[in-house]
């Protein structure tokens, strides 16, 4: 047991967020794999509160890059305070996320307030968000011991996911996950993990 944590440990924290992407395919049955591993996570009542979009189509693709740039622009230009453009500096992020073209997969992951039963009947879900996030985390780590890159990105708002996506506005975007090979040379920031005794009490 010991021996599998410390190796698993080792392993994720190779993890590291990738900005740009190959456009090498991807066989879709890894993808249905780790979706299958996200599946998986705990949730509030055992409801599974999330849906995933697995995008492949280039039109769906441009769509959803023009209308997240629109949100980015506005985010870069008037809505972010100027300590939030301070932090982000470092990383050399900025408006453009020609990301959302070139990889082969944008997985989006919508959080569902509520589920319909097979009469119809409204079901209330828990935990909605929390649960949700945890499906993401444990998708991400699937990706990753794959052998895959990813990149979380947040525009916000996102409620045009919705409307591209022909999905419910009683879902809501949580995040849009892309997925793929890195390119060639691409590089990613130099940056650092907190050390355990940082994040983590012993009582």
């Amino acid at each position: 047991m010991q021996s599998r944590a410390e190796t698993f440990s080792k392993q994720i924290q190779t993890r590291r967020t990738v900005r740009d992407f190959s456009r090498q395919s991807v066989d879709i049955k890894i993808i249905e794999h780790c979706l299958m591993a996200g599946g998986s996570a705990p949730s509030g009542a055992n409801r599974q509160p999330w849906h995933f979009v697995v995008v492949s189509n280039a039109d769906i693709k441009k769509q959803i890059r023009l209308a997240a740039e629109i949100e980015e622009q506005e985010f870069y230009s008037k809505r972010a305070p100027q300590d939030w453009l301070d932090a982000l500096a470092p990383l050399g992020t900025d408006d453009s996320k020609p990301f959302l073209e070139e990889a082969p997969y944008l997985i989006v992951v919508f959080a569902q307030k509520f589920v319909l039963d097979r009469e119809g009947k409204k079901l209330k879900n828990y935990y909605v968000t929390e649960s949700a996030s945890l499906a993401t985390g444990l998708l991400i780590a699937a990706l990753h011991t794959a052998g895959l890159a990813t990149l979380t990105h947040t525009p916000s708002p996102m409620k045009f996911l919705n409307q591209i996506l022909d999905r419910p506005t009683t879902e809501k975007p949580l995040m849009l996950l892309v997925v793929g090979y890195p390119a060639e040379n691409t590089k990613v920031p130099d940056i650092t993990r907190k050390p355990l005794e940082e994040f983590t009490s012993f009582i």
